[in-house]
């Protein structure tokens, strides 16, 4: 049975008070309380930033591979192309060989082998047209160091200084590009070329 005047056998712990009460951690005004309005909007913002970042970076991405491909396409054959560029020199210079009069006057079997090595360089220049690669002369144009290597220089007081008056080998370009400066011979001595006079 219990003693309602007995008092509680368990010792009382002094050191053992009453729980403390625990506030809240301080929050900076700038920082907004979490589940709050606002840091539901600056997450979302934050979100939508990120998204908006991805999405720029996609489409960068996107047209960068699309450049890189079509670069490919064009470009892709340049190894290829340079190594056959020196069958076309071959071509030519057999042509050059033969002299102008042998020509005319040669037999029916040797003006059919030279007809042969015509249609061959000419076959193997629209072949090579027709996958981007095309040949240029720049006889008579102004010596440009961006698509002609100078070989040499030419005394001639008849064309304007600078002017391009010998094609030694043939230049070609791949696309845009340059697969092959044409090397050239310049002439030296001439008027200026193409000075415009100041106005007053």
């Amino acid at each position: 049975m219990t003693d309602p005047n007995r008092q509680n056998d368990e010792p009382v712990n002094p050191a053992q008070g009453p729980e403390p009460v625990i506030s809240k951690p301080y929050i900076m005004p700038d920082e907004p309380e979490e589940g709050s309005a606002e840091a539901l909007a600056k997450e979302a913002a934050e979100s939508r930033d990120k998204m908006l970042r991805t999405l720029a970076e996609m489409e960068n991405l996107r047209k960068r591979t699309t450049r890189e491909v079509a670069d490919a396409r064009a470009y892709g054959i340049s190894g290829f192309a340079r190594d056959i560029l020196d069958i076309a020199d071959n071509l030519q210079r057999a042509l050059d060989a033969v002299p102008a009069e042998a020509k005319a006057s040669a037999d029916p079997g040797l003006k059919a082998l030279i007809e042969g090595v015509e249609l061959t360089e000419r076959s193997l220049l629209n072949t090579l047209e027709k996958n981007g690669v095309r040949k240029f002369d720049p006889s008579g144009e102004k010596f440009d160091p961006n698509f002609q290597q100078a070989m040499y220089e030419v005394p001639d007081p008849s064309v304007p200084a600078g002017t391009v008056v010998q094609v030694v080998q043939a230049g070609y370009m791949i696309g845009e590009r340059v697969l092959r400066p044409a090397l050239v011979a310049v002439s030296k001595g001439g008027a200026k070329a193409d000075t415009k006079p100041l106005e007053n």
